[in-house]
């Protein structure tokens, strides 16, 4: 039996779909059981990160976990990994952050991103449990942000268009939490996973419009712009605002990401492209 945190979401949903298709006992931890779509196979219970004595009944003959951490600092962290040591899990995968430097101890990285998902990986290193983490490239599933402008129109306004990503596909993401969990090998490992491409968002949005069929364009609007937008957005954390809009300011005078092929090494497949990407969301950008 393996355990899924977050399965309600884009990254968490793959894997537990992906390891129900190979046969795999897996059971969804979700805050709201009773709505969550499953796979055919798969059992909800519920539980929430934020609170650690609720993983007990979850983590009940689990051998191994996908961990997620959906929080900006360790916070109950430390609590969650006694939980899953005390019942004995073989194995924890941990969905951190590309943010990570290595080197500088968790303090020192210099993005809130990276300083939090750090924390979390000091404290999972030093548990003396099983691990393996892995470090994403910016996820594909970004765009999603420029859905509401795309249904509406041919123009996405944003900041910072010439940032370069390194767009990923939460089924490659997926793909290599499968293989961590099922498979020997991958104990200790740090992988750095990223798309096969280094994408701006304006180059993204021109990749969107291929995909769909249409001539979209990027147009730049200002940080503050940008910000009010997001502020709007009830679906987007106020709190992550300014977190984001800081990061693509320091992402625009960074070099560019360097790719890897981590993603096709551990799993035999390279990394999915961003156009497909666009395709197996295409209808999220359709006017309904």
């Amino acid at each position: 039996m393996i355990l899924v945190t977050g399965a309600g979401g884009n990254v968490g949903g793959q894997v537990l779909a992906q390891l129900a298709r190979r046969g795999t006992a897996v059971r969804a931890m979700t805050r709201s059981p009773l709505t969550v779509k499953l796979p055919e196979g798969a059992e909800a219970m519920r539980g929430d990160l934020a609170d650690p004595a609720s993983l007990e009944a979850c983590v009940d003959g689990v051998e191994a976990v996908f961990l997620m951490w959906p929080f900006h600092n360790a916070g109950p962290m430390a609590g969650i990994l006694e939980v899953i040591k005390r019942h004995a899990c073989r194995r924890v995968v941990l969905l951190s952050s590309g943010a990570v430097q290595d080197g500088p101890a968790p303090e020192r990285n210099t993005s809130p991103v990276g300083r939090s998902h750090a924390e979390v990986e000091r404290l999972l290193a030093e548990s003396g449990l099983p691990w393996t983490v892995l470090r994403p490239s910016t996820f594909a599933a970004n765009a999603l942000w420029w859905a509401g402008q795309i249904r509406a129109g041919d123009t996405v306004a944003g900041p910072y268009g010439a940032v370069a990503m390194a767009m990923l596909h939460e089924a490659d993401i997926a793909a290599v939490a499968v293989h961590a969990l099922t498979e020997d090998g991958h104990e200790r490992a740090c992988y750095r996973l990223t798309g096969p491409q280094v994408l701006t968002q304006a180059g993204q949005v021109h990749i969107i419009g291929q995909a769909l069929g249409r001539p979209l364009r990027w147009q730049e609007s200002s940080r503050e712009e940008a910000r009010q937008r997001l502020l709007a957005d009830d679906s987007f954390p106020d709190s992550f605002v300014d977190v984001l809009l800081d990061g693509y300011a320091a992402m625009l005078n960074a070099p560019a990401p360097t790719l890897t092929s981590t993603v096709e090494t551990v799993t035999g497949t390279p990394a999915r492209t961003f156009h497909q990407w666009v395709l197996d969301h295409a209808e999220a950008f359709t006017p309904r």
